[in-house]
């Protein structure tokens, strides 16, 4: 067993070696850049990124026509909500989202109201759940968007994304996923979902990092939106820039993958993490689980310890565990989780909080190990808490 055990699969994935295989001869002999048309280089290039486009599409239930390729998911957030917001402003200038999205969103949502656009935020209970009866309500005459994730990246907690967007379409408002972290681990289609855009990253579901998508709808609605990168018209015109040819051919890899097996890993997932819970919370006291219970990503699960700091934990930790205290994407602050305070998680136990991120190469041997190392160090550093006072 090697070490440190990697637990922090919502942060990122290792990438599936056989993506990585057939990424390899697009990286040394096939180099070709996919828009060069007029020679044989280009063309193996570009039929590797409509493989790769295909199997993306065959995953989320859509054509290939609909995948704009671009750097990962923060990318494709931005495209959304920045397109949506200039092609729809003379319709109205109101956008909805909720309190816990990724920050990915919440950033260009206060760019957007810098430039004058009202966004609304709405609140989450205490597992984390958007009532979609609260999109509803605050849909307006002026609405032209709505973003609401599949799945949170911190507590795990998977929206009502089908509910929600049965309300956008019949108020024929925009409905935008971020749906980065879910992809490939729970079940969704754009189509039963009535999604119109849908936010993608590769290295969340075992391919490589730097490259990702947007679905964009063509047809019924078909959607509008005004590019943020020009120079060139790649992506018909939505996304300029010359392509990954190698990200993207392991992107599609590792789509394709998943869309083979996220049934059963998610079965096997839910099983490890429960084991870890279970584990957990009847060998320590004052467990907190943080998130929905059930309608969770099958191998995310974060947790408070009362009286033990989370960050003095991750590093009793090493060099054992691989862990976050919550978002890699501001691991770097010791602000409590802007999640977990939206779902009335008190500081202390927000401070407190680990997040455990299962994946496709963890064993129920390692489960056990993570444990059994967890509960040693929470006793340990309780007992020096408790020697200092």
């Amino acid at each position: 067993m090697s070490l440190p055990i990697y637990m922090d699969h919502n942060a990122t994935t290792p990438v599936d070696p056989r993506a990585v295989e057939r990424m390899l001869p697009y990286l040394t002999n096939d180099f070709g850049n996919a828009a060069s048309r007029s020679h044989a280089y280009g063309w193996k290039a570009e039929s590797a990124v409509e493989a790769a486009r295909e199997q993306i599409a065959s995953l989320i239930g859509t054509s290939p026509r609909e995948i704009v390729f671009t750097s990962g998911a923060t990318e494709a957030n931005n495209l959304a909500l920045f397109g949506v917001a200039d092609a729809y402003a003379a319709k109205g200038k109101h956008i909805v989202t909720q309190a816990t999205e990724h920050h990915a969103i919440l950033d260009p949502c206060k760019v957007l109201e810098r430039r004058g656009y009202r966004v609304t935020y709405l609140p989450v209970d205490n597992t984390g759940l958007v009532d979609p009866a609260a999109v509803d309500a605050a849909i307006c005459d002026e609405t032209i968007l709505v973003s609401v994730m599949l799945a949170n990246n911190e507590i795990g907690t998977v929206q009502p994304i089908s509910e929600i967007g049965a309300i956008c379409h019949k108020a024929k408002v925009v409905f935008h996923c971020d749906a980065a972290q879910g992809i490939g681990k729970v079940d969704f289609d754009v189509e039963t979902h009535q999604v119109d855009l849908a936010s993608v990253s590769a290295h969340k579901l075992y391919g490589p990092k730097g490259v990702g998508c947007l679905y964009v709808r063509r047809r019924e609605p078909r959607v509008r939106l005004t590019p943020m990168m020009h120079g060139g018209g790649h992506e018909r015109g939505l996304r300029s820039g010359t392509l990954n040819v190698p990200g993207i051919v392991g992107f599609g890899v590792a789509a394709e993958i998943a869309h083979k097996c996220w049934g059963s890993e998610a079965i096997r997932l839910r099983e490890l993490r429960n084991q870890l819970l279970d584990r957990l919370a009847t060998t320590i006291d004052g467990v907190h689980l943080n998130g929905h219970t059930s309608q969770r990503l099958p191998g995310n699960l974060n947790v408070s310890f009362a009286g033990v700091e989370g960050e003095a934990l991750l590093l009793a930790l090493q060099p054992t565990v691989a862990v976050s205290s919550g978002s890699a994407c501001t691991s770097a602050t010791l602000e409590p989780s802007h999640v977990l305070e939206a779902c009335g998680v008190k500081k202390e136990l927000a401070r407190s909080s680990i997040r455990f991120g299962l994946g496709r190469q963890n064993t129920r041997e390692e489960v056990e190990m993570v444990a059994s190392s967890v509960i040693a160090e929470v006793n340990r550093l309780r007992t020096l808490a408790g020697s200092k006072r």
